[in-house]
């Protein structure tokens, strides 16, 4: 059984600052890393994978040209081979576009038999690339899944409405979203990262996927500020007891606190 595993580049949101005049992130000089719920489907796959014995985990990743060091991520965590899409296209794009996008590839790539992706991306996580990837291809689609199971041509996906538990089953081939709590992404051992390197990535640009030129975009970003902090600034430099009872006060009277 073949997987594809579709993998959104992001800066890693935990280096970003912030502003404080402003109120907007500074993104310079911020390595770029693969979001924790793409990692959680590219360890379903591999998991799956090597539970069955054969079969072949491909990455697919749409992204600025910082995509070609961040792949080895993936062909570390135990994709075999990779797919990455750079063009300056592909910049203008907003999610319609770059659902598209990953859609031409796929149709490119050919024989598959189940699509993975994380439910969101970590940097805007609007959630719509699964859905639309699925609904170009003419694919079922089973989202939000916190575990899955594949046999007899069918996937089944389990997921948690709060309220419930609703399992779902779709055929083959399939587009499935995941979630955080579907499994604990491996981490790379160093003969791993290593051996990245040497697997076989596959660069498209647009013209190669058949895309031609940028969609016009739907959604345009107005803006993207942090929240206004507003720190009173006040430092407790007694006992600990005195300390703690200061503290408690102080928050007591901002209405955060109530004994």
């Amino acid at each position: 059984m073949d997987f594809v595993v579709c993998l959104k580049q992001s800066v890693d949101l935990q280096q970003v600052r912030i502003k404080k005049e402003t109120r907007t992130p500074v993104l310079e000089g911020i390595p770029f890393v693969f979001g924790d719920m793409d990692r959680n489907a590219l360890e379903e796959a591999v998991k799956t994978k090597e539970k069955q014995g054969s079969g072949k985990v491909m990455a697919l990743s749409l992204g600025p040209a910082k995509l070609r060091e961040t792949i080895k991520d993936a062909l570390a965590r135990g994709a075999d081979e990779a797919y990455i899409l750079i063009d300056p296209v592909f910049d203008a794009l907003d999610s319609r576009g770059k659902a598209e996008a990953l859609a031409k590839a796929l149709q490119k790539i050919g024989k598959f038999d189940l699509v993975l992706m994380g439910e969101g991306s970590t940097d805007n996580y609007s959630g719509q690339t699964p859905g639309r990837v699925a609904e170009i291809l003419g694919l079922p689609l089973i989202a939000y899944a916190t575990q899955i199971e594949l046999g007899n041509g069918k996937v089944k996906g389990t997921r948690n409405m709060e309220d419930s538990v609703e399992v779902i089953e779709a055929p083959l081939p399939a587009v499935v979203s995941v979630t955080a709590e579907i499994n604990k992404p491996r981490i790379p051992s160093l003969t791993q990262i290593l051996r990245a390197g040497k697997k076989p990535v596959q660069e498209w640009k647009s013209g190669d996927i058949g895309l031609g030129t940028a969609a016009p975009k739907e959604v345009t970003v107005v803006s993207n500020l942090a929240p206004v902090e507003q720190r009173k600034q006040i430092i407790f430099e007694t006992k600990v007891e005195q300390d703690v009872t200061s503290l408690v006060d102080a928050l007591t009277k901002e209405g955060v606190w109530q004994h």
